[in-house]
């Protein structure tokens, strides 16, 4: 049910569409390539129009990072991201542990810790398609995200800085909708996003672990729901694979044949002073966690797939 390549070779030189790796020093769009943080301004690469996107060309997803295996079922990733790299200031040392859990979870935790004040956004990159046929769309799939409100973007696909209300917008997926339903709206937000590549306001985020998100594949019966703790969850419905990508098995990934469901601060950030904050300061840890818990119809008609499965 994800998109990946059959090498670590083919992931690291040929970043986009970003299959399955994990993305910072920033993940999501900095408008302008930069950002001004106690005074001193950073010029970020413009890798994305006039942004930078994913911590530019050089990103996190063009590096191998260190490998450990804790148990069966726990793999431990570091990396140390050194003062200036990228443009980013501070040497941050990141961790990132997947673990798959006993009830058919992936738990991906983010530690980092800095010794210059910084910025730190870091996320996955997984496209999914649960249907199992990569080949297919999935407009056929339904979704619901757990959050009123939504970050609507300029024709840069940067937040303007406002948080929507989602009331009678073709972006609201608070009650279970197929993603094709609305995709060819008029809807402004939907034509500069050339679909689905927005960032949702999550509801009660400051709980600890929040249900984010659920995804359902009418083929299959597969469900995915998603947790974090993190304020935001960006949607993107694949409108920008060129049909050019060729992954396992050989299968050639096409548009709109894939999701991914990126939990995450706000794009833009470290420019919006009124959106959480991403800096990182020294003798301060970052922590984020993402939690992919999948299920069959059997287990989602108890509701046992709406909740949190961590161990």
């Amino acid at each position: 049910v994800v998109l990946c390549y059959d090498s670590i070779d083919a992931c690291t030189h040929a970043p986009e569409p970003y299959l399955g790796v994990a993305i910072g020093r920033y993940g999501n769009r900095i408008g302008g390539a930069t950002f001004t943080l106690n005074d001193s301004v950073y010029q970020l690469e413009a890798n994305d129009g006039p942004n930078s996107l994913h911590g530019g060309s050089k990103g996190y997803f063009s590096v191998v990072l260190d490998g450990k295996q804790l148990s069966d079922s726990v793999v431990e990733l570091s990396y140390l991201s050194k003062d200036g790299e990228a443009n980013f200031p501070g040497n941050l040392q990141i961790k990132v542990v997947y673990t798959i859990t006993k009830c058919n979870s992936i738990k991906i935790e983010y530690f980092a810790e800095t010794d210059k004040p910084t910025v730190c956004n870091l996320t996955n990159h997984s496209f999914f398609n649960l249907s199992g046929d990569a080949s297919t769309s999935i407009n056929d799939h339904v979704l619901t995200i757990n959050a009123d409100r939504f970050t609507p973007v300029d024709s840069n696909l940067i937040p303007t800085g406002e948080l929507a209300s989602l009331d009678n917008s073709p972006l609201d997926f608070r009650t279970p909708t197929a993603i094709g339903e609305r995709i060819n709206s008029d809807d402004e937000q939907i034509k500069l996003g050339n679909g689905y590549d927005h960032n949702f306001v999550l509801n009660a985020a400051d709980s600890g672990l929040t249900f984010a998100a659920k995804v359902t594949s009418p083929v299959s019966g597969i469900s995915m729901a998603v947790f974090t703790n993190e304020p935001g969850v960006q949607f993107y419905g694949g409108n920008f694979i060129s049909g050019k990508e060729t992954g396992k098995y050989g299968k050639v990934y096409g548009y709109r044949n894939a999701l991914c469901l990126e939990t995450q601060h706000f794009p833009d950030s470290p420019n919006k002073a009124d959106f959480p904050s991403v800096v990182l300061n020294p003798g301060e840890n970052y922590y984020s966690i993402c939690v992919y818990k999948f299920c069959t119809g059997e287990c989602c008609k108890d509701k046992k797939c709406d909740k949190p499965c961590t161990k």
